[in-house]
């Protein structure tokens, strides 16, 4: 039998879920917070008093109050004191953000980095450089707790290594380890799935808030998907789970850079639709040039109009059998596959009525990603918050002491 927590795992569990309440859902009263923790008034003044002392909360007395008695004290997540790295790795784009505690963006890079340009060395470097750089730019007395990377390909878990970055053609590149000794922080960086990790973000903050079983559909010249299932990231073995850009769903179709052909992202993908409306990404990014096609459609282009039924129909096959092996509550459009859903719509709720069961389609709801372009970096910043929700205390010590 597993032995009962001890009275310090019971603290610690319960510091880093009330932490988590302010950063996930923002300020709240003492009283809400006893409320949602099942704790009484006494034991969530204890865990606020240690998280203010250690400079992770903040507590004021209300703005407004309509109650009699004395007023509960507001816990606020120190924003600006307690930050984390977040970086978001794409095929034609490297975004390095500060994120504060409570989710709120302080500071943000944009590196633009051609599409035939993937050089690892390059590549790292400039993400390394531009994460020193807000580092420095931070407070004085600002702490940075972690380092989070989504990568837009095969990443696994346990050490950060690329298996495989189809659209820029890494194979086995130790970004975590990489990122972790170039940019000399102390911190070790952790890299993930930037579908799965968006998945999270939506999940927790964005359009799947509250719910358990979801599907999340993201667009980066590619495909990629991640599958919330009871509440948890579908991971797989080795933390693969989710290639949802590579289910094959038409045998013999469009060569895939997986190596397989007639892939969900071959088809119905950002590059598919460019090719099929007879455009270029020649001078602007593949993202414009998807709104470019989605335009024109709306205002008659007929080839334009036909490239989006054609890849609705290839994405309808897709998300149908999504849905009809894990039976979500919802499907949300994420990237580049927001912007092909929303032209797309009419031809994959019609391939939907056709293929999707009648029982895991009724219910199943379509939406599109409210966490927009930060849905990926979201999901990083989450992704490097994970030491200090889990034990607030020990992570701020350590970060200290670096």
């Amino acid at each position: 039998m597993r032995a009962a927590p001890s009275p310090e795992e019971i603290r610690r569990h319960n510091l880093g879920t009330l932490l988590r309440h302010v950063h996930l859902s923002g300020p709240a009263s003492r009283a809400a917070l006893a409320e949602r923790m099942g704790l009484n008034r006494s034991t969530i003044m204890a865990l606020t008093s240690d998280l203010t002392a250690a400079g992770l909360v903040t507590e004021e007395l209300p703005k407004t109050t309509r109650k009699a008695g004395r007023p509960s004290l507001v816990v606020r997540p120190e924003s600006d004191r307690v930050y984390v790295l977040a970086l978001d790795v794409g095929a034609d784009r490297l975004v390095v953000a500060r994120v504060g505690l409570g989710g709120t963006v302080l500071d943000r890079a944009d590196v633009v980095v051609a599409r035939d340009s993937h050089d690892v060395d390059d590549v790292v470097s400039a993400l390394a450089a531009a994460g020193r750089r807000l580092v420095r730019n931070a407070a004085s007395d600002a702490l940075c707790v972690g380092v989070g990377v989504a990568f837009s390909g095969i990443v696994r878990q346990e050490d950060g290594v690329v298996r495989h970055g189809p659209n820029i053609g890494w194979v086995d590149v130790p970004l975590g380890a990489e990122l972790t000794r170039r940019m000399a922080l102390g911190l070790r960086v952790s890299v993930g799935n930037d579908a799965n990790l968006a998945a999270l973000a939506e999940r927790a903050r964005g359009a799947g808030a509250g719910l358990d079983d979801i599907i999340y559909l993201h667009g980066d010249v590619g495909i990629g998907g991640g599958v919330i299932v009871g509440g948890r990231l579908l991971g797989g073995e080795g933390g693969y789970g989710g290639e949802i850009g590579h289910m094959v769903v038409n045998p013999g179709g469009r060569p895939c850079g997986c190596g397989s052909r007639g892939c969900l992202e071959s088809e119905a993908g950002e590059l598919a639709l460019i090719a099929l409306s007879g455009r270029s990404t020649e001078g602007t990014s593949g993202r414009r040039a998807v709104e470019l096609i989605v335009d024109a459609a709306d205002r008659g282009d007929a080839k334009a109009r036909d490239a989006l039924h054609q890849v609705g129909d290839w994405l309808g096959y897709g998300v149908a059998n999504l849905i009809n092996i894990f039976n979500p509550s919802m499907v949300i459009f994420g990237g580049v596959m927001r912007e092909i859903y929303m032209g797309s719509a009419a031809q994959v709720r019609s391939r939907l009525a056709i293929d999707g069961l009648t029982a895991a389609r009724e219910s199943v709801r379509l939406r599109t990603s409210t966490l927009g372009e930060q849905a990926t970096l979201m999901g990083a910043a989450e992704l490097a918050f994970t030491d200090v929700l889990t034990d607030p205390l020990e992570t701020l010590t350590k970060a200290r002491s670096l």
